[in-house]
């Protein structure tokens, strides 16, 4: 039987990152994958979508180039050219990340991965033992319970839908419900998006929530708070969904979005003596270490941060736990996030309410307004920009902006809020104009 250093099971983002740097270090490394190298994020989220949404922001930009002197046709949309482009991208980066797992020495395993004891790997017929293990198999949608739920789709099955839905209902308020929202309705689809809630993006925010939803419902998407499908049915024009209210709706596709579970069924975890939480993520320590002291998990599989970054901030605490000095550890503070929706969303730190519960008394900036982009392109479209600061101490301790390109902002203030800027140091520092992100540096009087 081959022995391996470490063998990790799932080539998303985290496992990569993992298999690679172990084996930089002199380890001997396996990996296996049963699917496209890259994980949700590569095949089936970030990337694809990210793609979608620029897609979409097409749409608008011929529309608001009539202000800026530009006339003529406007294209027409091809759902089937989009497709195909994003599939010969996606296939790409593919290929990248297996020339880095092969050029770092990594032996790559197709198929599906299991344990057949704590320290032993079976893929089909083949089997490896190994020193570590590292689970790194990611999330998969969660289907909500209702009748007729298996006619909605998943997250995974909209890129390549087919045909274009001229009427999507989307099922859901978090980051992934808003995003395909929004990028369907851009691309041309006349979008309805149900909430069970009151407010979309549960945990940001609560005035980047009430402005995004307000923004999007300007754009064209019907959001309906506090309700729920009660069942999905085929009819003569398409699916019929029976609303909680008993309200009915005629669309051509539902997307369900409303939540992700980690990938834990079918790996003999629990046979090997891995403990699992009660949603089925594996339960690991601050060194990502499981119950079976020689098994460790990242990324979506555990269920705390479900961002790519943060897999691969993970991944390397594992790396070097067990091949270098240990010294690493992971910090949850002040991870900064985008949301792609139309407009996107940056936030970085505390929330105002999650500031207030922390510290008590502090400051709050905001300011909302139109663009200098929009006041020639004809678009109503406004930005929110918030900054949340520590009475105490000055500091600023969350950055939230809803507007064009937010993440690309965010992510540099995100360096200043790690740091532990003052509102002093953002006061003395000079904007660069004209430019959205000055308005982060010249907000001077607290709201009441």
């Amino acid at each position: 039987m081959q022995e391996v250093d470490l063998f990790v099971i799932g080539g998303g983002s985290g496992g990569v990152r993992a298999a690679r740097m172990a084996a930089a270090r002199g380890a001997r490394v396996a990996l296996a994958e049963c699917a496209a190298l890259g994980g949700t994020c590569v095949n089936l989220g970030c990337i694809p979508k990210k793609l979608y949404s620029y897609a979409a922001h097409y749409g608008e930009s011929f529309e608001e180039a009539q202000g800026y002197g530009w006339h003529g046709l406007r294209p027409g949309f091809d759902w089937a050219r989009l497709k195909r482009n994003r599939a010969v991208e996606i296939q790409r980066l593919n290929g990248v990340y297996e020339k880095l797992l092969v050029g770092a020495g990594v032996q790559l395993s197709r198929g599906r991965a299991r344990l057949a004891d704590a320290h032993t790997v079976q893929i089909g017929g083949e089997r490896v033992r190994a020193r570590h293990i590292l689970i790194a198999t990611g999330g998969a949608p969660h289907r909500p319970d209702f009748s007729g739920q298996e006619l909605a789709l998943t997250s995974n099955e909209m890129f390549d839908l087919e045909p274009f839905p001229r009427r999507l209902l989307v099922i859901g308020g978090g980051y992934i419900a808003c995003e395909f929202a929004s990028i369907f309705n851009g691309l041309g689809s006349r979008v309805t998006q149900l909430y069970r809630g009151a407010q979309v993006l549960r945990g940001f925010d609560d005035d980047v929530r009430a402005f995004v939803a307000a923004e999007m419902a300007k754009k064209g998407v019907e959001l309906r708070f506090n309700a729920q499908v009660a069942s999905l049915r085929r009819g003569e024009g398409g699916l019929i969904a029976t609303l909680s209210d008993g309200s009915r709706l005629e669309v051509d596709a539902v997307l369900a979005a409303t939540g992700r579970w980690p990938n834990t069924a079918g790996l003999g975890l629990e046979a090997a003596g891995v403990r699992l939480t009660e949603h089925g993520a594996v339960a690991v320590d601050e060194h990502f270490r499981s119950s079976v002291p020689h098994i460790f998990a990242v990324g979506d599989v555990i269920d705390r941060v479900q961002l790519t970054p943060v897999a691969l901030a993970e991944a390397m605490v594992v790396v070097d736990r067990l091949f270098g000095s240990g010294a690493r550890t992971m910090d949850y503070e002040n991870i900064p996030t985008a949301v792609f929706t139309h407009p996107n969303v940056g936030t970085v730190g505390l929330t105002e309410a999650q500031a207030r519960q922390r510290y008590g008394r502090v400051r709050i900036y905001r300011t909302d307004f139109r663009p200098l982009k929009h006041t020639l392109s004809g678009s109503g479209e406004r930005t929110l920009m918030k900054l949340v600061v520590d009475e105490a101490s000055d500091r600023v301790v969350g950055l939230h902006m809803v507007g064009a390109e937010a993440g690309e902002i965010v992510q540099g203030f995100a360096v200043a809020i790690k740091a532990g800027a003052t509102k002093a140091v953002f006061d003395g520092t000079i904007g660069i104009h004209p430019t959205t992100a000055e308005e982060f540096v010249t907000m001077r009087e607290p709201v009441g």
